[in-house]
């Protein structure tokens, strides 16, 4: 597996990169390596994870097709806005979806972390949804979420992924400033929680 979990370490590297990038074939990169991880994780019995990559595979063709509409003269998508309302109830929508799918998990399956795994699988559904909308607010969230994915792949001694997340926090902090950078010099943009 280890061989398998390398290829998806790299393809997903490079998906982020792309994204904090602002380049739209960041989404068919991304699609590439949740193929790839959606073996990995039933493998692993990360059954919640395993999911969230099926998730992360509709919200991947959402997320190309928007950022194509929102393209810059550079070839870059263009930073929009979050605005507080929908900040506050995503982040519900996230609280509901983690107690809802831990139960699940706790209940009918093995799954080896189901209410931590289930959380961390919510939370990325909110900040992938925020990041095929453009929202800076979605890196601030990649780097909480990616922080505890460190934790649990270490635990679950999945060593490549870990080291990949590591490194997803790296390229989030990256992205965050980036983002930021691009959104502050735009005439009137006030991203929201960014």
């Amino acid at each position: 597996m280890d061989a398998v979990e390398l290829i998806g370490a790299a393809l997903s590297a490079w998906a982020v990169w792309l994204t904090a990038r602002r380049r739209p074939w960041c989404w068919p990169v991304g699609f590439a390596s949740v193929m790839v991880y959606s073996w990995i994780f039933i493998d692993a019995k990360l059954y919640s994870d395993a999911l969230l990559q099926g998730a992360f595979a509709v919200l991947i063709v959402y997320g190309w097709m928007r950022w194509l509409k929102h393209l810059g003269s550079d070839g870059r998508v263009q930073i929009a806005a979050l605005p507080p309302g929908q900040f506050v109830v995503h982040l519900m929508l996230g609280i509901a979806g983690a107690l809802a799918l831990g139960y699940a998990m706790h209940r009918w399956t093995d799954a080896a972390l189901p209410w931590l795994d289930a959380a961390l699988t919510a939370f990325s559904l909110v900040a992938q949804w925020w990041q095929g909308r453009r929202h800076l607010a979605a890196w601030w969230l990649w780097i909480v979420v990616d922080v505890i994915y460190v934790g649990e792949y270490v635990y679950k001694d999945l060593l490549i992924t870990a080291v990949l997340y590591a490194g997803f926090v790296v390229l989030a902090a990256i992205g965050l400033r980036d983002w930021r950078r691009v959104s502050q010099s735009a005439p009137g943009a006030h991203p929201v929680a960014g």
